[in-house]
């Protein structure tokens, strides 16, 4: 009854207003509400990219079970069955002595907003640039630069330039983490070929669709791996590789981190805020020291197997959440879907 004392009895009684407010511990009827900074924890459409979701947000707001009801249905076990089988194939990834962090200050959540630079110093310390020889390596890096940043502006690619998305693909499709992710989709009877499951990988990732004015502005490898900017903030932008790049030539200034994942070797996993030459990014979450491969391999996974869910992944005996996004129009391909977007938002 307490909650209905007008506020200025209240405070004649000497009760705070934290007396009278009783912050909601649980989504309960609440998934995907406002944001509203006075709850103890949050239920909201990005609360596990900024880590602060009740704990039951998982079990009353996602939809884990994806294609329960379909005649091919993908398990939440096979997902991670099939995430491990990949982990362990990355032969590509940086060994421990390749990459040397310094991630300085770390914040909480409510900070991210601030815009405040914690961390003097790059993020990168060293990066043995010999890992950038590697066939994978490479044609990720000729891609990083065929896109202007700036949404609203229409992508054009060269003969050459197209040619640098086959050879990508084609480079990845060597791998075992790619053959493993083709062998467990072509048991699910998504693809009946490995050619069919590459030119579907080329459109749904470098498929161009208009997230401004212009059409054929973005697609869903520009916005994951190169980086946006749309209305003066920086989208997208999850790659290692890409920032390393950046923050080397000046372009990316580290502010701090909000998370580090539980890994003790590489792949791990950093949430981070940083700057992009005047553009400030939020909060970017992102694998550190995995091949290009394996980042492309469980984010098309769970594009293929969660489109537009939360997907549930375990990599070397630890969780892991990848949400993805797709992108509804235009579409190839009877109705497929453009990838819009695909991030890390939880791992523990």
């Amino acid at each position: 009854m307490r909650a209905c004392i007008p506020l200025a009895l209240a405070v004649l009684c000497g009760l705070a207003w934290a007396d009278l407010y009783s912050a909601p511990t649980s989504c309960q009827g609440r998934c995907y509400e406002a944001f509203d900074k006075h709850h103890k924890c949050h239920c909201n459409a990005r609360c596990q990219e900024f880590g602060n979701c009740c704990k039951d947000f998982e079990s009353l707001c996602s939809d884990r079970e994806g294609f329960s009801y379909s005649s091919d249905a993908i398990t939440k076990e096979e997902i991670q069955s099939i995430s491990e089988k990949i982990y362990r194939a990355d032969t590509n990834k940086a060994q421990k002595e390749d990459i040397v962090l310094n991630r300085q200050n770390r914040i909480s959540p409510s900070e991210t907003r601030d815009q405040v630079d914690h961390c003097p110093k790059p993020l990168f310390t060293y990066v043995n640039e010999k890992l950038f020889s590697k066939p994978t390596y490479a044609a990720f890096i000729n891609l990083l630069n065929n896109y202007q940043r700036a949404t609203g502006h229409g992508e054009y690619f060269s003969a050459q330039q197209l040619a640098e998305q086959d050879t990508f693909l084609r480079e990845i499709m060597k791998t075992a983490v790619m053959k493993e992710l083709y062998s467990f989709l072509h048991h699910q009877n998504r693809y009946g070929s490995e050619q069919e499951f590459v030119d579907d990988l080329k459109n749904m990732w470098f498929g161009l669709y208009s997230r401004g004015k212009e059409e054929g502005d973005s697609s869903g490898f520009e916005h994951v791996f190169s980086g946006e900017v749309k209305k003066g903030k920086v989208t997208g932008f999850h790659n290692w590789i890409r920032f390393y790049l950046q923050e080397k030539e000046g372009l990316v200034d580290y502010y701090s981190h909000i998370f580090d994942g539980p890994w003790d070797s590489y792949p791990d996993v950093l949430a981070m805020q940083f700057n992009w030459d005047g553009y400030y990014k939020e909060v970017g979450s992102a694998f550190i020291g995995s091949s290009p491969e394996f980042e492309f391999a469980l984010y098309s996974l769970c594009f293929i197997a969660r489109p537009g869910k939360v997907c549930q992944l375990s990599l070397g005996g630890y969780p892991l959440a990848i949400r993805t996004y797709s992108w509804d129009s235009p579409t190839y391909g009877n109705g497929k879907k453009y990838i819009a977007t695909a991030y890390i938002v939880s791992s523990t």
